[in-house]
C-alpha cells in the first residue's frame, strides 16, 4: 500500500516513503501478535516521528515451532534508494524476564568499527529504529496481557547482496544493510526540483536583504539555533535569514549573485562540509565520500605520523578521526588547515562575487572552528544585531 503523502519540490509533487526502521517496527509488532495470540493481523500501523501515520497490509508472516515472523517491503516513495522494495522482517521468541531484546540476523549488518550509532559488535540497527521497535512490541504485549520477555531478531533476506551497493563496507558495517530512520519517513529528493526550490527561496531572501546564513540540513539548523546564529542582523539592521541547501553547495554558491546575495556565512557539520576542502561541491555520499582522504592529507600536513595518518584514514566517521587527532594533539592544527582549504575552494567557486566564510562543527566536539573571513563576517553581524536590539529596547 503506497503512502499517500506528498511534498512539492519546485514544480514537482513527490511522494513520501517509509524507512527500514518503520518496516522493522511494524514487522516486530505483527510477529509478537502472531506469537502471543496465534493470529496475524490483516494490517498494522504506527505513528512516525514525522507525524505521519503509516498503515500497511500484512502479506508476509509465519508461525514457527517456538517463534513467529512477519515482514513488510520497504517503500522509498519517489526517493532514489537501493533498499526500495526490500522485505524487512522480524522474528520474535519468548524469553525469561521482561526485557525486549533487539538484535539483527540475516542481511542486517554488524558494526566492526567504533564511531557509529551502535557499538562494535552490535547489529547495525540505529537507536531511532530500536526505540520504535521496542515501543511497538511493548504496546502489543500490553494489549494482549503478556508480561514476559521477548527476543526480536530483525532480518532482511536480500540484505547482504543489497549492502554491496552501499557505503556500509567503508563505514565498517559488514554482512548486510543498516536499519535506519530518525523520523520513520523517507522524504523524496528530486535534484533539479530541489535546486529550483533553493533558488526560489534565495531570491525571496535576497529581496529582504543581501546577507544569508547557509547550512546543509537539520544538524546545521539545530546548531544555528543553539548558537543564536538565527538571530543575526545585517548592516542595515535587517534579520538575516537561514537557508538550507541540502547537498547542492556548488549550485547554491553559483546562484547567490543573481539572487542579490553578496555576503554569506556557511555553517556545516564536519561530515558534510569537510568535503568542500577537497573541492567537492555536491556532498551527497553517492557522488563522493573523500572525508578520510581529506583528513589524512591534512593530518600529514600538520606533521602527523604515518601510523596516525593510517588510523585517521581508516576511521569510520569524522568524529572518530577527530578523537584520534585530539589524542595526538593535532586536532586544532588539522582543523585550521582544513578551514583554510575550505575558504580557498569557496573563494575559487564564487570568483570573489560573494563574500563568504565557513564555520565547522560536530555533534560530538561542538564548534571546531571558523575561517578568518567567517570570524570577520560574524563580528560585523553580531555588532549590528546588538545595536539593533539596543535601539529596539530604547524605543
Amino acid at each position: 500500500m503506497a503512502l499517500e503523502h506528498f511534498v512539492r519540490k519546485g514544480t514537482k509533487q513527490l511522494r513520501y516513503g517509509y524507512t527500514t526502521g518503520t518496516c522493522a517496527a511494524l514487522a516486530a509488532a505483527c510477529a509478537a501478535r502472531l506469537l502471543l495470540s496465534g493470529y496475524a493481523p490483516e494490517e498494522a500501523g504506527l505513528m512516525t516521528g514525522k507525524g505521519i501515520y503509516v498503515e500497511l497490509p500484512l502479506e508476509h508472516c509465519g508461525l514457527e515451532e517456538d517463534s513467529a515472523w512477519a515482514g513488510f517491503p520497504k517503500d522509498a516513495g519517489d526517493d532514489t534508494d537501493v533498499t526500495d522494495g526490500l522485505l524487512i522482517c522480524a522474528r520474535v521468541k519468548k524469553t525469561d524476564g521482561s526485557e525486549i531484546a533487539i538484535d539483527g540476523g540475516e542481511g542486517v549488518g554488524r558494526v566492526t568499527r567504533p564511531g557509529l550509532d551502535q557499538p562494535v559488535g552490535e547489529a547495525a540497527i540505529n537507536s531511532g529504529p530500536r526505540a520504535m521497535i521496542e515501543e511497538e512490541v511493548r504496546k502489543t504485549c500490553e494489549e494482549l496481557g503478556y508480561e514476559g520477555g521477548l527476543a526480536v531478531e530483525v532480518f532482511v533476506p536480500e540484505g547482504e547482496e543489497t549492502a554491496r551497493q552501499t557505503f556500509n563496507e567503508n563505514l565498517g558495517i559488514r554482512g548486510g544493510i543498516s536499519i535506519l530512520g530518525t523520523t520513520g519517513i523517507v522524504e523524496p529528493m528530486s535534484e533539479q526540483a530541489l535546486v529550483e526550490t533553493i533558488e526560489l527561496e534565495m531570491k525571496q531572501d535576497g529581496l529582504a536583504g543581501p546577507c544569508l546564513v547557509l547550512t546543509p540540513g537539520n544538524y546545521g539548523t539545530h546548531y544555528i539555533e543553539e548558537e543564536g546564529l538565527d538571530r543575526l542582523f545585517d548592516p542595515d539592521g535587517r534579520p538575516i535569514p537561514v537557508l538550507k541547501y541540502s547537498n547542492f553547495l556548488g549550485e547554491t554558491l553559483d546562484m547567490m549573485p543573481a539572487c542579490g546575495i553578496h555576503t554569506a556565512l556557511l555553517v556545516g557539520h564536519a561530515g558534510k562540509l569537510i568535503k568542500a576542502a577537497g573541492g567537492i561541491m555536491n556532498t551527497h555520499s553517492r557522488w563522493a565520500d573523500c572525508r578520510g582522504e581529506i583528513l589524512c592529507a591534512h593530518c600529514a600536513l600538520a606533521g602527523g605520523s604515518t601510523d596516525l595518518c593510517r588510523r585517521v584514514m581508516d576511521a569510520a566517521t569524522t568524529d572518530a578521526a577527530f578523537d584520534l587527532l585530539k589524542e595526538a594533539g593535532l586536532l586544532e592544527d588539522v582543523i585550521r588547515s582544513i578551514l583554510d582549504a575550505i575558504q580557498e575552494k569557496l573563494d575559487r567557486r564564487t570568483k570573489e562575487k560573494v563574500r563568504i566564510g565557513a564555520i565547522l562543527f560536530s555533534n560530538v566536539h561542538g564548534t571546531l572552528g571558523k575561517t578568518e573571513e567567517a570570524a570577520r563576517i560574524l563580528d560585523e553581524w553580531q555588532a549590528d544585531g546588538a545595536g539593533t536590539e539596543k535601539k529596539e529596547e530604547e524605543q
